[in-house]
């Protein structure tokens, strides 16, 4: 009978949506008017995300009382299905726009908190990584018993609004003796040879205790708190060999079959994307059940196969162009060119790009191309609440 009475997430979701449109739209129809598309999207978010089990209450505490924190999170949720760049700009709706403040949890305009106890409670959800919770909850409840066939891993750059400090390397003075090499010597001057190394060269040194290989014999929380999170530059080179530098951080993530966020996590601009691979796995395989993890060249590294292997998945990573960029691949000789993959695996690489689709979502229509807060815990909420409002959007879009 239990077995019988299980339901699939497309008919769990189309269940919800009629539920929604039979139910709970008419409702609200009828009380604040017809709904505009926006605000059915955000009735939809609110209730399939479980916010509120996650949200703290201070009813029945000692002192006086603080604003509803479910409301002002409501609100930031809205802030990214509506794509509002500025608080003031939620704000600003929220005064105007009786829907949008009723569906949040105000009736009246001058309930609407002040910008400056939107910005208190911000921080709150930021240091108790409120929506990373919602989301990993959402995901759980909606994907524990499907069988997903592809996760595609990539990053994206997230440019920030603020100053990075110094690295001690950089802030030291140099060395006298750099200085002095430095100065204009005669032109034409033969080079002589490096005064440490022979031949002028330093002779490479495989690293055997890389973060790669330690990764794999750490937990997922101490795998996080490896990976450097302060904003600082970070630079790419893409498919034409162009370069590109942004200041801020990297958003590194999971997207599943149906272009839904499975994982994510905030890093430094810097770092590598080959650097999280690992950690991202490792969360993945806790949240979901998947079959094939697909990576671009990247992520070419004996230890994330071998992990990746170790987890119960088949990973397929792009071969790397060599000799540089792709342009430049077909003057290679072909006793220089290194693995290509098989007409299977090129097959199923084709799913990838979703994870691009993503990318291109959360930053034209989630708001996050648009980061005003600073510092690597509000950051990461700020994008995780448009991560959440895109979790959902892709869940809805299942059933059409």
């Amino acid at each position: 009978r239990e077995a019988h009475l299980k339901l699939t997430l497309r008919q769990q979701i189309t269940q919800f949506a009629h539920v929604l449109q039979t139910g709970l739209f008419p409702v609200l129809n009828e009380e604040l008017g017809e709904l505009t598309p926006p605000a059915k999207r955000l009735v939809a978010t609110l209730e399939m995300i479980p916010l509120a089990r996650f949200v703290p209450s201070s009813r029945g505490w000692i002192g006086r009382p603080s604003k509803d924190r479910l409301a002002i999170a409501s609100a930031f949720v809205a802030k990214a299905v509506y794509g509002f760049a500025l608080t003031r700009q939620l704000l600003d709706a929220l005064a105007s726009d009786t829907q949008l403040r009723r569906i949040c949890g105000w009736k009246e305009p001058w309930q609407v908190p002040h910008e400056s106890t939107f910005s208190r409670a911000f921080g709150e959800f930021a240091r108790m990584e409120l929506p990373q919770f919602v989301h990993e909850t959402l995901i759980r409840e909606t994907q524990k018993d499907r069988l997903i066939g592809h996760i595609a891993r990539d990053s994206t750059a997230i440019e920030a609004r603020e100053r990075y400090p110094e690295t001690p390397a950089q802030a030291a003075p140099p060395p006298a003796e750099k200085v002095a090499s430095r100065a204009p010597g005669k032109r034409g001057a033969p080079r002589g040879s490096h005064k440490r190394y022979k031949g002028g060269k330093r002779p490479y040194i495989p690293k055997g205790d890389t973060r790669l290989a330690r990764q794999r014999e750490m937990k997922l929380p101490e795998m996080l708190a490896d990976l450097p999170r302060q904003c600082d530059l970070g630079g790419k080179k893409d498919s034409h060999g162009n370069d590109h530098y942004w200041r801020g951080y990297k958003l590194h993530w999971d997207v599943a079959d149906g272009q839904i966020p499975i994982s994510a996590v905030l890093t430094s601009a810097s770092v590598h994307d080959s650097q999280v691979a690992i950690p991202l796995a490792t969360m993945s395989t806790q949240r979901v059940t998947y079959c094939y993890a697909l990576m671009d060249a990247a992520y070419e590294a004996h230890h994330i196969e071998e992990q990746s292997r170790h987890l119960g998945h088949v990973p397929i990573v792009a071969p790397k162009a060599p000799g540089g960029p792709k342009s430049q691949a077909k003057d290679i000789p072909m006793a220089k060119l290194k693995r290509e993959l098989g007409w299977a695996e090129q097959e199923r690489y084709k799913e990838r790009t979703m994870v691009e689709r993503a990318n291109a979502r959360l930053k034209d229509e989630f708001g996050g191309r648009n980061v005003r807060v600073r510092g690597p815990a509000k950051v990461m909420a700020h994008l995780m609440f448009a991560v959440l409002a895109l979790t959902a959007d892709q869940l809805m879009k299942l059933i059409s």
